[in-house]
């Protein structure tokens, strides 16, 4: 068996309202991403982000970003994510926390501040970490 990781976060955990809104959001923009969603029994995850139903008092508010491999990408996700009923939080633009940073922002069903940013032109050591058993 064999997956791929990122290299900073194991994984994030998302405790919802309503599954099949959460489903339909991410489904949508993390297939512009190139990212293949798993659909479970009252779960569904995407490579380190898993996604299940709380109850009122567990519901997740956090912010967290997917790395897109281009502006047009950022774009794209941002389309997806609206036509998806996601809320607009900061529409597609060059933002001032490093030159060529471009990000959209997005708010899920629940309120999580979803943003995909593009670095600009640069070079990876590696697309993924493997982990092998």
């Amino acid at each position: 068996m064999q997956i791929q990781r990122g290299r900073l976060i194991d994984h994030l955990h998302l405790k919802v309202r309503d599954l099949g809104a959460s489903r339909r959001f991410y489904g949508a923009v993390l297939g512009v991403l190139g990212i293949d969603i798993t659909d479970g029994d009252g779960y569904f995850y995407a490579d380190e982000l898993w996604v299940d139903e709380g109850t009122p008092g567990q519901i997740s508010h956090a912010h967290f970003a997917f790395q897109a491999k281009d502006r047009e990408t950022v774009d794209a996700f941002y389309k997806a994510g609206l036509a998806a009923d996601g809320r607009d939080n900061g529409g597609p633009g060059e933002r001032d926390y490093h030159p060529g940073y471009y990000a959209a922002f997005l708010l899920d069903p629940d309120g999580n501040n979803v943003e995909a940013v593009y670095h600009g032109p640069h070079q990876r050591s590696a697309e993924a970490v493997v982990v092998s058993w």
